[in-house]
């Protein structure tokens, strides 16, 4: 007996042994993608976002990054970021390659603080301006109120999710979400089951013109009466103004890279 359990603990401590080289060897393949200049978060939360970024970057082949600075020249964050990626040269599987970038400006001078994102390759095709808004508005209140990690979270879990779709689709339209399916075919069965349980209970042959005398019954008198018709018009006017709230479009880096984009306060 007393074997058994020494050859058990032999087994067991082998296996930790062996096991601790591969996770730390997948902690060392894992490529920094967090740069939190601004120092918005601990140590801990870096790491535990960078091992995020990389995990979820993997799926859809694309580097998940991060950048927070207290300022950047001129307030210009886009071009700041446009250098940074051209500089950098980050990628999933080359240099210049499928990348998105969030970046955040703690101090502007007007004492704004900003939020931009962009997408290079494959993220400016599944991740047009239209859907980094989309981000953008989501994350937006955790930055307000300074919960930079949830943010962070929810900025690559989102980006993943979106990038699942095609570009010609809306990500968040309802008939996509998993309890509105799992809400929809629940009622749906309930709708047959009820059908079903009202059908086995005889059918009603009775109606209105069962007991009607057609002979007898008819129309008495029928009248139509024209009045006039009345046309107006009236001038819709064009709202011209845009939103403080952001902005995006796109452009292309001094080095020549296409990107979509889009950018905010908070």
């Amino acid at each position: 007996m007393r074997r058994r359990y020494a050859l058990g603990a032999i087994l067991f401590f082998l296996v930790a042994y062996l096991m601790v080289p591969a996770l730390m060897v997948k902690a060392a393949d894992d490529k920094p993608l967090i740069f939190d200049e601004a120092n918005l978060l601990s140590p801990e939360e870096r790491e535990e976002l960078n091992a995020m970024a990389n995990e979820y970057g993997a799926e859809r082949e694309t580097d998940f990054m991060i950048l927070t600075v207290n300022s950047v020249p001129n307030d210009d964050y886009e071009t700041w970021t446009e250098n940074f990626y051209d500089e950098y040269a980050p990628g999933y599987d080359r240099t210049h390659g499928n990348t998105v970038i969030l970046t955040i400006v703690m101090s502007a001078r007007d004492g704004s603080r900003n939020v931009h994102l962009e997408g290079y390759y494959k993220a400016e095709k599944y991740l047009d301006s239209g859907r980094l808004l989309k981000i953008q508005n989501k994350i937006t209140p955790d930055l307000s109120k300074g919960d930079y990690k949830k943010a962070f979270e929810k900025y690559i879990k989102t980006a993943h999710r979106y990038m699942g779709f095609e570009p010609d689709m809306n990500p968040d339209n309802i008939l996509f979400n998993l309890w509105f399916q799992l809400g929809s075919a629940a009622t749906i069965g309930a709708i047959a089951v009820g059908i079903m349980a009202y059908r086995s209970g005889g059918r009603v042959t009775v109606s209105p013109r069962t007991y009607e005398d057609t002979s007898t019954s008819g129309i008495l008198n029928q009248q139509d009466r024209y009045v006039r018709t009345t046309v107006t018009k009236q001038k819709i006017e064009r709202n011209t103004s845009s939103g403080s709230g952001g902005g995006g479009g796109g452009g292309v880096s001094s080095g020549g890279h296409s990107h979509s984009s889009s950018s905010g306060k908070f």
